[in-house]
């Protein structure tokens, strides 16, 4: 199976587990992003706090560039991770089978 496919995220138990971590942290992540963006705008009602806004909202943006890093992340685990026989397209071959 390929990173990307739908059908990966519930091929197993351990599948199905590892997804359920990765959704965990990237929540973390989101949740912390727009923590940032919201500190970061009340501090710019500030003057005095206006450089600690700036950074603020520097973090948030980079804690927003994480989220695809962690679903390209967790596609690319789940693509390793071997796919029971009954979740492989009919006359699939296995990774490294090869047909007769």
């Amino acid at each position: 199976m390929k990173p990307f496919d739908a059908a990966l995220r519930r091929a197993s138990a351990s599948h199905e587990e590892l997804v359920r971590r990765y959704e965990l942290f990237r929540t973390v992540v989101e949740f912390l992003a727009a923590l940032m963006f919201v500190i970061g705008s009340v501090f710019f009602f500030y003057d005095s706090l206006l450089f600690a806004g700036t950074w603020l909202f520097l973090i948030g943006s980079i804690l927003f560039a994480v989220r695809p890093t962690i679903r390209l992340a967790l596609e690319l685990h789940l693509a390793r991770l071997p796919v029971p026989d009954e979740f492989r397209p009919y006359g699939a071959v296995r990774g490294g089978d090869r047909e007769p």
